[in-house]
């Protein structure tokens, strides 16, 4: 099995911080971008899990919403990742993991 612990705690990480957040910064982007993160997390999870299957998209919970969409999403990925069978999923964690934290960056918190 596959140690997803860097992607849960990247996502933890960014979450905490989307959390703390005053509204204003929220409005002014960073909820956005993490939504953005979130939506493509779900996503990668769906196609791990179901590749066959059209993925479906996260909706827009709200910003005060978009810490636990993060989370729910990033903790699925780490899940369906951890459970798959062998392959290039660690190559897939890389990218995860890394999609975090450019996120976290670009948001600006």
């Amino acid at each position: 099995m596959l140690d997803t612990s860097d992607l849960t705690a990247a996502v933890e990480r960014f979450a905490d911080r989307l959390r703390a957040a005053p509204q204003s910064r929220l409005q002014r982007g960073a909820a956005a971008e993490g939504l953005a993160l979130a939506r493509e997390l779900a996503v990668r999870a769906q196609r791990v899990e179901d590749p066959d299957r059209e993925p479906r998209t996260m909706p827009d919970a709200g910003i005060f919403t978009v810490a636990d969409q993060l989370v729910v999403a990033g903790s699925d990925l780490a899940e369906a990742l951890r459970t798959a069978p062998a392959g290039p999923r660690e190559g897939e964690l890389d990218e995860a993991v890394g999609l975090v934290r450019e996120a976290a960056e670009r948001s600006g918190l």
